[in-house]
């Protein structure tokens, strides 16, 4: 991870929240800050608008007035708001290496692999879908082949939206939402093929799919088992589970509900005073909504937080701010033009189907 100076370092943190304040303060108007719901609240609480990939995506295509949008998340995040953003703005990121390891277990060598055994089976009948958390190139390969960007919260509909143009859909790069929206859609199991791009299946095995999903997983999802819901059963009588679609379908068949983030907080919004809400998702979240929703028990199914995510902390972001103000803007998000274009072709096309 890139170093800090070290005046950063040893700041005590009540110094660096006042800095990060006063800094905030003086870009007034050309600063934008965007903050995943996944972020510490010491750090969250400096955003301008918190979210989900869907918030956030439609935020980066909306914000204009800002010349500097800081990005509290991970790289494919500030990618992708790097590429929906004015040409006059800069996007950056306070900890560039912070990266999701599931957008990194699908490459555009292996999806091109993939596309073209699929394509032999399915000729002019495939399209592609990628989820969100996947990497600008990933974006534009789906791009360039007639493909759309979704997100936990709109999967559903991307998918309708990819079945009215095709029979079948290769989807990107998380087997476990791919799986659970099939599933939710009432697509059969034997019609749900999956793709590992390390073992490649023998072709004819999908030739009755009518959607293939890659074996790409999130780490903080899917550490929750059957058991973890078992036991929050047993220790929270009559409790209402709900978990996110990156979960295992084991995991989502035994729960009462699945929502991405942005649905888990609805969900316990809308849940009556004195009810318990048990989540299966990223422990930062949850341990807001606990602080948050004190005339309901709201806990974690268990406690799984993303170490990418973490990553970033406040001396990172106070760092960034105060290069800017120096004029010397650090850790700038920048993508390729034309993995850009094509990214964008991707993203736009998830942005006016919703």
């Amino acid at each position: 991870m890139s170093a800090l100076p070290e005046r950063y370092r040893i700041m005590p943190d009540s110094e660096v929240e006042r800095a990060i304040w006063q800094a905030k303060q003086a870009l007034g108007r050309e600063l934008t800050i965007l903050g995943h719901h996944y972020q510490s609240d010491q750090v969250i609480q400096f955003a301008d608008y918190r979210g989900d990939s869907l918030d956030l995506s439609r935020r980066a295509a909306e914000v204009r007035e800002a010349r500097y949008i800081v990005f509290c998340g991970v790289h494919f995040m500030a990618e992708s708001a790097a590429i929906l953003c004015q040409p006059d703005q800069q996007v950056i990121q306070p900890v560039i290496e912070a990266y999701c390891p599931m957008a990194h277990m699908a490459s555009v060598e292996d999806a091109t692999i993939a596309w073209e055994v699929l394509s032999a089976l399915w000729p002019d009948d495939l399209i592609p879908i990628t989820y969100q958390n996947s990497t600008a190139s990933v974006k534009a390969f789906v791009g360039q082949h007639g493909g759309a960007v979704c997100t936990s919260a709109n999967a559903n509909e991307m998918l309708t939206w990819g079945w009215k143009h095709k029979k079948h859909i290769l989807f990107l790069p998380d087997e476990h939402l791919g799986t659970n929206t099939s599933l939710a859609m009432g697509i059969p199991h034997e019609q749900i093929g999956v793709w590992d791009p390390i073992n490649p299946p023998d072709p004819q095995m999908l030739a009755n799919c009518r959607i293939v999903v890659w074996k790409g997983f999130c780490n903080v999802h899917t550490t929750f088992t059957p058991d973890d819901v078992a036991v929050a059963r047993q220790r929270y009588p009559g409790c209402r589970v709900i978990v996110h679609p990156e979960c295992t379908h084991q995991v989502v068949a035994v729960s009462d509900a699945t929502g991405s983030t942005t649905g888990i907080i609805r969900y316990v919004e809308q849940s009556p005073v004195g009810s318990t809400i048990i989540i299966g998702t990223e422990w930062h979240m949850v341990n807001r909504l606990t602080q948050q929703f004190t005339d309901r028990t709201v806990a974690p199914l268990k406690r799984s937080a993303c170490r990418q995510m973490a990553m970033t902390t406040m001396p990172y972001v106070l760092y960034v701010l105060e290069q800017i103000l120096q004029g010397s803007p650090q850790n700038v998000v920048t993508v390729e033009a034309e993995t850009a274009h094509w990214a964008r072709m991707a993203l736009e096309r998830m942005l006016k189907a919703n």
